[in-house]
């Protein structure tokens, strides 16, 4: 299996000078999200989608080790499509915004994998309410709103046409998921935790 990083979006919600993925949370959050994919043990490689939108964190992924893919970085679904064109294996996509994802969360994610064409992790609405979180895009999965995380796994072979995946949903109401760096208001609880 493939770990792809998404890092190369403009962050323009979290409205700073930064690049959001270099903000820093004992180190930089989008070295966290890699640190993670590594400590799983899960991939045969790891990778990273970056832009012109981000070349200082595309700098640091490549310090780090990590094979860069670019992309034109004008859409998050257009940059991840081309991505997926090039890969021929299983692969889990996670953004590079979640700074608190680590190995072990990592490997139950995988382990979870139901070989389907498109997984995504969702977590619920009672859930982001219980530990004052927000995030942006929902769907309504066994009656439950639902709430996406960032993180999919998704079979490239599988795809022949994007507009018709049927995507299968896994809740897991896990923090480690469901912190995701869009706004200042996400930065600041992440320093407090």
């Amino acid at each position: 299996m493939i770990g792809l990083v998404m890092a190369g979006g403009k962050g323009t919600r979290m409205d700073t000078k930064e690049e959001k993925l270099l903000l820093q949370y004992k180190k930089p959050v989008v070295i966290h999200v890699v640190d993670a994919l590594r400590d799983s043990d899960c991939f045969t490689k790891i990778i990273a989608a970056t832009s012109d939108n981000s070349p200082n964190t595309q700098q640091l992924l490549q310090t780090n080790g990590i094979e860069i893919i670019k992309t034109r970085g004008d859409e998050y679904v257009s940059d991840l499509n081309m991505v997926l064109s090039n890969l021929d294996e299983p692969t889990l996509v996670v953004s590079g915004d979640l700074p608190l994802l680590d190995g072990q969360i990592i490997k139950e994610l995988v382990a979870s994998y139901d070989n389907s064409v498109w997984q995504s992790f969702l977590v619920t609405k009672k859930f982001l309410d219980a530990v004052n979180l927000t995030l942006e895009f929902s769907v309504n999965h066994n009656n439950k709103e639902c709430y996406y995380t960032g993180l999919s796994i998704v079979d490239p072979k599988k795809i022949s046409s994007m507009s018709m995946i049927k995507e299968t949903y896994q809740i897991i109401d896990d923090k480690r998921l469901a912190l995701n760096l869009n706004t200042k208001r996400d930065y600041d609880l992440l320093k407090r935790a």
